[in-house]
């Protein structure tokens, strides 16, 4: 887990960047309007065209909103209700803040003008080219929001935000192998959850870090990222110092729903879900089954040779571990992304050939350990084949024919 990385707090961010864009349209829309020199034209057709501009604009953020509803709901009844690229996608809340900014810009500088009888043409002209800057993330927008409606760019979407955090948070192939934490003495305290129930989204580990080698104690976290924690549930253990728990919370970030910030299980269970939905006998759709399993077999590729389960241990400079945090390993994503699928696809054989196809090639990698796991879930799918579909099986295991 990279602990030089701050935890993000995307609504704390979109508000804030929102109320900047509000702040520098109001100072410019003062600002401007006082130029006196260069170019002067008559004030009325300025603020004429301040004014449908600006009128104009505020219907671009109804329908940014109508967007964000429509493809919200679309993907929660299509896919599954945890998706959330396309709400939580920075384009949004940028165009958003850059189309409050120039709003917001000309109905001040509409206003700043007052009557005077001339005004500098840098007032217009810049209007009119924040306008023409605002057409292309307006398509981008609507770009995405096709994007985020149709089955492939999601599947994939979801793929790759899994492969960054697999690769953020367990060791390559042939890197260093991740810190052990030494033997504890039994915790000075523990830290439970004061609040409501919430999701687990991030650690900021750079700010336990410091409060622990400050305290000279080691934090080890119970929740992993993506867990839900309860209200009064054991949260953390400190050993070997004192650590007020105010300094142990500070350091977690909680909310409504899981993220995949520093969630590693979250791209299998978005994967699953949507291959769960399109099994469902109101769907009947193994087809996205089949390809919600491309993006699964992918993921676990990926990450049969690095992630190992256990907790993560985190050194301060002087190679003390300060933090532990657990993770979880690779019988967690294979369980997450194929048990309920194959439980759900026992009567649909192109998708029970697909996950058989996939355990025989995760085989052939040859994971440490891995191999009962995946040997007791191909025979499980084998069993469903033989059991439902004696005939197709049988074809399956009967040698080809020789060529003339």
């Amino acid at each position: 887990m990279d602990h030089s990385i701050p935890p993000r707090r995307r609504g704390l961010r979109a508000g804030l960047t929102q109320l900047l864009a509000v702040l520098i349209g109001v100072g410019l829309g003062i600002a401007l309007p006082n130029i006196d020199r260069g170019p002067m034209m008559a004030t009325q057709p300025v603020v004429d065209v301040l004014m449908a501009i600006g009128l104009g604009l505020l219907g671009a953020t109804t329908l940014i909103f109508s967007l964000l509803f429509v493809v919200v709901q679309w993907a929660a009844t299509t896919f599954t209700p945890r998706l959330t690229l396309f709400r939580d996608a920075p384009l949004v809340w940028r165009t958003f803040a850059f189309a409050l900014a120039v709003a917001v810009f000309c109905l001040t500088a509409a206003l700043t003008i007052g009557t005077r009888t001339a005004v500098s043409t840098a007032v217009p002209t810049i209007a009119v080219l924040l306008l023409l800057t605002m057409l292309p993330l307006l398509r981008q927008l609507n770009l995405r929001a096709m994007a985020a409606i149709q089955l492939a760019p999601v599947l994939n979407s979801v793929t790759e935000r899994g492969r960054v955090v697999l690769d953020a948070l367990y060791p390559p192939v042939g890197g260093p192998a991740p810190s052990s934490a030494p033997p504890l003495s039994p915790p000075r305290s523990t830290v439970t959850w004061p609040h409501p129930p919430a999701v687990l989204q991030q650690v900021d580990v750079k700010m336990l870090l410091g409060v622990a080698r400050a305290a000279d104690a080691v934090i080890v976290l119970r929740e992993i990222p993506g867990a839900t924690l309860q209200h009064g549930a054991a949260l953390a253990d400190v050993h070997e110092g004192e650590l007020a728990a105010s300094a142990v919370l500070d350091g977690i970030v909680a909310g409504g729903e899981r993220t995949f910030d520093q969630d590693p299980m979250l791209a299998f269970r978005l994967l699953a879900d949507i291959a769960l939905r399109a099994l469902s006998p109101a769907v009947n759709d193994p087809a996205t089954a089949v390809q919600a399993l491309d993006g699964i077999e992918d993921l676990l590729s990926r990450s049969a040779a690095g992630a190992q389960a256990g907790p993560r241990s985190i050194t301060d400079g002087e190679g003390t571990v300060r933090v532990v945090v657990p993770l979880p390993g690779w019988e967690d994503f294979l369980r997450t992304g194929l048990d309920d699928v194959v439980a759900a696809a026992m009567r649909s054989p192109m998708v029970l050939i697909r996950i058989r196809t996939l355990l025989v090639r995760l085989q052939a990698r040859g994971r440490p350990g891995g191999h009962a796991l995946l040997a007791r879930r191909l025979s499980w799918v084998e069993e469903g084949l033989d059991g439902s579909f004696s005939v197709l099986w049988q074809e399956m295991n009967e040698e080809p024919p020789p060529s003339g």
